[in-house]
């Protein structure tokens, strides 16, 4: 494995887990808001959504603005 490769795969778990923090702290703010457990558990599936989401942009961005060498 390259380390270019090494590198991708670690950011990558890295934006799952960060996605998923959010997510489940979206669900726990929402419950502590008084939201039934069906809609705190649709606002932590929108954030975690939405975390993927800009970290697939920001990193499509960022391989575009900085190619590959080689």
């Amino acid at each position: 494995m390259s380390d270019r490769t090494a590198v991708i795969t670690l950011a990558c778990a890295m934006i799952v887990l960060v996605a998923v923090l959010v997510g489940g702290a979206a669900g726990y703010l929402a419950r502590r808001d008084h939201a039934t457990y069906p809609a705190a558990v649709a606002r932590a599936a929108f954030a975690f959504a939405a975390t993927l989401t800009l970290a697939a942009a920001v990193a499509s961005a960022l391989a575009t603005a900085f190619p590959a060498r080689g």
